[in-house]
């Protein structure tokens, strides 16, 4: 019987990792009763030895032959089958598999939407110099892209044969009009007139008004006009080059004020929604890595890019000594965080299944129970519970998913979903079974310092992996005694995240096989 019991129990762990240990007085048990004599005890009813929610009163075996435990009386609550959307875990296991819990409690949720952008001039910032009348560029005072250049400084020099008749007939008519002071008022009218028009003329050739006044009182006709920059900032476009020959509305030079610049962020569809106009940002750069920079989120765009699924938002901040150039690549942090306290829980405690979310409760030490809780707002660590647990209640933060392999979590919560009232389900695969995966190989490599270890292994039928040889991780260190190059193992081992596959269970070939034959003999 002390065989048998061995036998069942060690099943058990490898399955599924319940506690299914003999305690004292047990049958097989080798701690005597404290009297001394075994007294036998009223049975009732046996449980799955893999922890399935399957009972049975009479003595059975499950789909792999292996015997149901009996449960006696007094028993019940311990074993946890007084309900059967509980999980027991031996401490040993927990401890193997690094379970750590927290409680939840009331916080503030803190949230940055961060987002990759790039520096742009200030749009409203930049000038074009572009003439608006044919002419010949005789003499250039800046010529160099990129040099800076402050408000009213000489640009270039034109000649513009329309301009120079444009002179001339305001002087004439300037001229006229003192002439024709002792004339009737028609005629007077009339040359007035002729000045206004040629003087708006002038004017709407952007002639500047202190060389208009000057040709108005001496009537000399300047031949070239010399352009002067509208605006302080740095020369970003130079087109014109010396005699060259110019068109009305060609734009000649660009001059740009950098002392103010735009950072275009490119935030992802699912966090636009709480970025707001007039809320701070920060800005850091990877060319000063102990710069930041503070702003304010001065636009967000009405449209969206289909290809990348992110809508642009502008952030507005000062260029204290031009440190920020054009086309830089920038990280922008958007602080989104309410103010209200609210109840929170790790995001790392959360199951997301895809149709509902589930967390681990610690009910007392080694027994956790499945909950499906109601998710809110989220921040950079935590997420909040808007249903499903109370302020207080401890939850598993750390190997949650090992728990999900190790202890057949998937039969738990199918458990919480059966109808009210009915009998759980019979039956069922082996516990971690559709969570974690078997198979066999020989040890590569081992590096113990980053918990990895490389198998070539077998096929996998679970997965329909053909043989090759690939990297896993260990959940935890104490497993790295049975990997050893060139050593033969069986081995569990799950998905904890899409392409990263951990080894929850190492066993070398040799002392499996020992075991199987113990079984038949059995």
């Amino acid at each position: 019987m002390a065989v048998a019991m061995g036998l069942v129990v060690a099943a058990g762990l490898a399955g599924g990792g319940y506690w299914l240990g003999a305690r004292s007085g047990d049958p097989g048990s080798d701690a005597p009763s404290p009297a001394g004599v075994e007294k036998p005890r009223k049975i009732l009813y046996y449980r799955n030895p893999m922890g399935l929610p399957d009972t049975s009163p009479v003595p059975k075996k499950d789909q792999m032959g292996m015997d149901y435990i009996p449960v006696y009386e007094g028993e019940e609550q311990n074993d946890g089958d007084g309900d059967a959307s509980q999980i027991r875990i031996s401490p040993a296991k927990i401890q193997k598999l690094g379970v750590r819990t927290e409680a939840a409690a009331l916080r503030t949720l803190d949230r940055t939407v961060r987002a990759v952008g790039r520096v742009e001039p200030d749009e409203r910032r930049v000038h074009a110099i572009a003439p608006k009348f044919e002419g010949y560029i005789e003499r250039l005072h800046v010529n160099v892209t990129g040099q800076r250049v402050a408000r009213g400084q000489p640009l270039f020099e034109v000649y513009s044969p329309e301009l120079v008749s444009a002179q001339r007939e305001f002087a004439l008519a300037t001229e006229g009009v003192e002439a024709m002071k002792d004339a009737d008022g028609e005629t007077r009218n009339a040359m007035r007139q002729l000045a206004e028009s040629s003087l708006s003329r002038l004017r709407n050739w952007d002639i500047p008004e202190a060389q208009v006044k000057t040709l108005a009182k001496s009537g000399q006709v300047r031949r070239s006009l010399v352009f002067r920059s509208p605006a302080s900032g740095i020369v970003t476009a130079k087109n014109a080059l010396q005699g060259m020959r110019f068109m009305p509305g060609e734009t000649l030079y660009q001059v740009t004020d950098l002392s103010s610049v735009w950072v275009v962020a490119d935030v992802f569809e699912q966090d636009i929604g709480l970025v707001k106009t007039g809320a701070r940002a920060r800005v850091t750069l990877s060319a000063y890595p102990d710069g930041l920079f503070e702003g304010r989120v001065g636009y967000v765009y009405p449209t969206l890019k289909a290809e990348t699924r992110t809508v642009q938002v502008r952030v507005e901040l000062a260029n204290p000594g031009m440190l920020l150039k054009p086309a830089m690549y920038a990280q922008v942090e958007l602080p989104v965080g309410e103010r209200k306290q609210v109840l929170t829980v790790p995001d790392s405690a959360v199951i997301d299944s895809g149709t509902r979310r589930v967390v681990l409760v610690q009910v007392e030490e080694g027994r956790f129970e499945p909950r499906e809780v109601k998710l809110g707002g989220r921040g950079d660590r935590y997420v909040e519970v808007r249903e499903g647990i109370e302020e207080g209640e401890r939850v598993v933060v750390a190997a949650n998913f090992l728990i999900d392999a190790e202890s057949n979590l998937k039969a738990a919560l199918g458990g919480m979903a059966s109808p009210e009232g009915g009998a759980p389900a019979t039956g069922g695969a082996p516990a971690g079974q559709g969570a974690g995966h078997r198979a066999e190989g020989t040890v590569e490599g081992v590096d113990a310092g980053a918990g990895m270890v490389s198998i070539a292994h077998g096929p996998v039928k679970s997965l329909k992996w053909p043989a090759m040889t690939m990297e896993f991780a260990v959940a935890n260190a104490s497993l790295l005694k049975d990997l050893k190059p060139g050593a033969a193992v069986a081995f569990e081992f799950v998905e904890r995240q899409p392409g990263e596959w951990v080894i929850t269970g190492v066993t070398s070939q040799a002392g499996q096989a020992g075991r199987s034959g113990g079984h038949a003999g059995h």
